[in-house]
């Protein structure tokens, strides 16, 4: 495991015993009561350490030495491991790092809402590796080494981490990092590319440069042979989301279907869409499941997307209602139902961080089941909406256990809802991102 170390100064003469994983990946030791979170410690290992960064309440550090290593602890698959801020779990065994995931979900419905789910699910297992299909790459240029940079960031700097290939993103871009920038490195504005977007569906593989200066006809010819020599989708992006064109080829079209709903759904690269494309169908396929969805049933759907869960839950109710806070993917949505001819769907743009007291769809409905995938930030806004329409389910699925253990504090002890079940989803293996579904019951 490469290490860059940033460290203050040698200030722990005495090797330490690490205790616990905290939530974002690291170990956790304490010294004469002083938490220390030690970044590439497992549980049960004994390691000597230095400081990176020093507060009153606690100090961050990183291992020097391994002196006596946790039986869970793997040799990372990737090079640039210890240095890449994409990944910081890869030492850990795949199958440990989701129990330790669910503890954090399971520690955080405790702490924050002093609840235990009455029924803890399986967790739904991704592929370890190569399962990425949604990433913002860095580019730069360093001048000192003659050299264009793509991947990550390194941890605890601004600077890129030096990677040939990313071991979880999906072959057709984790294998050709240095075919790409290679390409860069080549154009007249080598040092002018901020960033690639890159997007992988079934139907092509896209990258969208963020150009900062206009390509000249000689780029354009260097960034199209890239296209046609790798089978890319190439588009440029000078400005805003607005300005994204199309370079190559002449038609660009990006979709995923879901055979066991008889859909398709087409995309933007720049789209939101999910990461991980092993997990997203059997994460559809839970979700309609604790739904308990019928033919009677008209459900709400917040933080909808381009139509990812909502066009399967039409296949199988009365009605639904999905309110998005972005009006292009509310566009994209509308669009999927049509080409999947679904009518019972009605769709509404609304910021949801926002009061939307009021707003019709709110106003002159009701719903007896609601499902929810907001942010990272969770629902705050939303939450009192939610209970006060006394659906009789909720299902939410949350990219942040602290934000959706806040928000079952609200639903359980203000109003009574019960937490049925909860697990958590493998959407990024050897990462620090935990996943969860949960279900809330009147």
């Amino acid at each position: 495991m490469q290490q860059r170390h940033f460290k203050t100064k040698d200030i722990y003469p005495n090797p330490v015993k690490i205790e616990s994983l905290s939530h974002d990946g690291r170990g956790v030791t304490h010294i004469d009561g002083k938490a220390i979170f030690v970044e590439g410690a497992l549980p049960n290992e004994r390691v000597k350490i230095s400081a990176l960064k020093q507060t009153r309440q606690y100090d961050d550090a990183i291992v020097d030495e391994i002196l006596e290593a946790s039986s869970e602890r793997v040799e990372p698959k990737c090079a640039a491991f210890g240095i890449c801020g994409g990944c910081s779990l890869q030492h850990l065994q795949h199958e440990n790092q989701i129990l330790y995931k669910q503890q954090s979900l399971l520690d955080n419905f405790k702490k924050m809402a002093g609840v235990d789910p009455v029924t803890i699910l399986e967790p739904i297992k991704s592929p370890a590796w190569r399962y990425r299909y949604k990433a913002r790459l860095g580019v730069k240029y360093v001048k000192a080494k003659k050299k264009v940079y793509i991947g990550f960031r390194e941890k605890h700097s601004r600077y890129l981490a030096n990677m040939s290939e990313c071991e979880v993103l999906d072959a057709r871009i984790g294998k050709k990092l240095e075919v790409i920038a290679d390409a860069v490195g080549q154009l007249t504005c080598y040092n002018k590319i901020a960033q690639i977007e890159v997007a992988f569906s079934e139907t092509g593989c896209a990258l969208v440069f963020r150009n900062l200066i206009e390509l000249t006809d000689d780029d354009k010819s260097i960034l199209t042979q890239l296209a046609k020599d790798n089978d890319y989708h190439v588009y440029l992006q000078p400005k805003g989301p607005k300005t994204v064109t199309l370079l190559y080829p002449e038609f660009s079209e990006l979709s995923y279907s879901l055979p066991d709903y008889e859909l398709k759904l087409v995309h933007l690269a720049t789209d939101f869409t999910q990461v991980n494309p092993f997990i997203n169908p059997l994460m559809i396929k839970l979700a309609l499941s604790l739904l308990e969805l019928n033919k009677n049933d008209n459900v709400l759907e917040l933080f909808s997307g381009i139509g990812n869960v909502t066009l399967p839950i039409a296949r199988s109710v009365n009605s639904v209602v999905a309110v998005e806070g972005e009006k292009s993917l509310v566009e994209r949505a509308n669009d999927n139902a049509q080409r999947n001819s679904i009518s019972n769907v009605q769709y509404h743009v609304a910021n949801l961080m926002e009061d939307t007291q009021g707003l019709p769809w709110l106003r002159d409905k009701q719903y007896n089941k609601i499902l929810i995938d907001p942010p990272r930030s969770g629902a705050k806004e939303m939450i009192d909406t939610i209970a006060k329409l006394t659906p009789e389910r909720i299902v939410y699925v949350s990219c942040n256990p602290a934000t959706l253990a806040r928000d079952t504090d609200v639903l359980v002890n203000t109003y009574q809802y019960k937490l049925a079940k909860a697990g958590v989803i493998d959407m990024f293996p050897h990462t620090a991102h935990v996943e969860s579904i949960a279900l809330f019951t009147r």
